[in-house]
C-alpha cells in the first residue's frame, strides 16, 4: 500500500511536539479498488435486521446512489480544475475515484439484485427522470450545492452505521455486508472534500440551503416509495396480507424512528447543516475510521480484506 508520506514520520512529530504541515494535518485519503463478485442466489433479501421493508429500503438506496454519486463525480471534475491549492485538488480527485468505484461496485450488486426479480429496471427508470431530466441540467453553481448536500446526506448515513456496528450482523451475507461497510468507511473518510470545494469556490450560504433541501427530500422520498413497492412486487399477496401490514411500523421504526431509527435518530446531524458555520468535521468520526480502518482492513481478519484488490494515493499536483 502506498501513502503520501511514511506514517511513522507523521507520529514522530506528534509525539515530539513538532508542527506539522498542512499536507500531514489533513487525512490521506486512498482510492481502493474493489472485487465482490455478488452470487445472486447468495443475496439476502432481509440482510437489513432481517426486516423486508427496511431491506429494500436499502437495495432500493444501493440503486439511486449510483445516480447521485455519478452527479458527485461530474460535478467534482468540472470543478477541480476551479482550485488552486494542490493539496485539495488531491483530495477530490481521491474524491472522484472513491466514488467512481462506489457506483461501479453498487452497479454490479443492483445488477445482481435484477436477477433475484428485483424491480431494478423500474427505480432506475425513477432515477434517471430525477437525475436527468432534473438535477444534471441545473447550472454547475447549483450542481456543486447538491454535490455538497447529496455528501452531507451520505455522511450522515455513514456515522449512524458506525454507531451501529450490530446491523450488520443480523445476516450472514457477507458481500453485502462488506459493501455498505465500506462504503460507510470510504464515505466518512471523505466527508468534508465536496462542502470544502464548495465553500472555497462559493461560499453562499443561500446556494448551499438551496441544495441541501431537494438533494435530501427527493432522495428520501424517492427511495422510500421505492421500498415499499420491493415485497409488493416480489410477492404480489403481501398486499392482502395480515402479517406483512403488521410489519410496516416496525419497519417504518427502524428507518424513521426518533430512539434509533436510521434517519428520524439523526434528525439534528442533517439539519446541523443549516448552521451558517457548519463544517462536516464539526461531527468528529476520526475515533470511527480508526476502529473501522483496523477492523475492515487488517491484512489477515478484515471484513474487506478478501475483496481489496488494491489501493493507491493519487499524485499531488499543483
Amino acid at each position: 500500500m502506498l501513502f503520501a508520506k511514511p506514517v511513522k514520520s507523521i507520529l514522530s512529530k506528534v509525539f515530539t511536539g513538532s508542527p506539522l504541515s498542512l499536507e500531514e494535518q489533513t487525512p490521506i485519503i486512498p482510492i481502493r479498488h474493489m472485487k465482490f463478485d455478488f452470487e445472486p442466489e447468495k443475496l439476502d433479501p432481509k440482510f437489513y435486521r432481517n426486516a423486508e421493508l427496511a431491506s429494500a429500503y436499502f437495495a432500493s438506496l444501493s440503486i439511486f446512489l449510483t445516480y447521485g454519486e455519478d452527479l458527485v463525480i461530474d460535478t467534482a471534475r468540472y470543478h477541480r480544475e476551479f482550485i488552486k491549492d494542490p493539496l485539495l485538488k488531491q483530495r477530490v480527485t481521491s474524491l472522484i475515484g472513491q466514488e467512481a468505484i462506489h457506483s461501479k461496485m453498487h452497479e454490479e450488486m443492483n445488477d445482481a439484485y435484477a436477477e433475484i426479480d428485483l424491480p431494478v429496471k423500474i427505480f432506475r427508470y425513477l432515477a434517471e427522470i430525477v437525475f436527468d431530466y432534473g438535477f444534471n441540467r441545473l447550472p454547475q453553481p447549483m450542481k456543486l450545492s447538491l454535490m455538497a448536500g447529496i455528501e452531507h446526506f451520505t455522511a450522515v448515513l455513514a456515522e449512524y452505521m458506525m454507531n451501529h456496528q450490530e446491523i450488520f450482523f443480523d445476516s450472514q451475507d457477507e458481500k453485502q455486508r462488506a459493501i455498505w461497510m465500506w462504503h460507510m468507511l470510504e464515505e466518512s473518510e471523505h466527508k468534508d472534500i465536496a462542502y470544502d470545494v464548495f465553500q472555497t469556490l462559493s461560499n453562499n450560504y443561500a446556494l448551499r440551503m438551496a441544495g441541501f433541501f431537494p438533494a435530501l427530500i427527493t432522495i428520501l422520498v424517492l427511495i422510500y416509495v421505492a421500498s415499499f413497492t420491493v415485497p409488493l412486487y416480489r410477492k404480489p399477496s403481501n398486499i392482502i396480507s395480515l402479517k406483512y401490514w403488521k410489519d410496516v411500523p416496525y419497519n417504518f421504526g427502524l428507518l424513521f424512528g426518533f430512539k434509533d431509527g436510521v434517519y428520524g435518530s439523526t434528525l439534528k446531524h442533517i439539519f446541523d447543516y443549516m448552521r451558517p458555520d457548519f463544517h462536516p468535521n464539526d461531527h468528529d468520526t476520526s475515533d470511527f475510521l480508526a476502529y473501522y480502518k483496523e477492523t475492515l482492513l487488517h491484512p489477515e481478519t478484515g471484513v474487506l480484506t478478501p475483496y481489496l484488490v488494491k489501493e493507491f494515493i493519487p499524485a499531488l499536483r499543483s
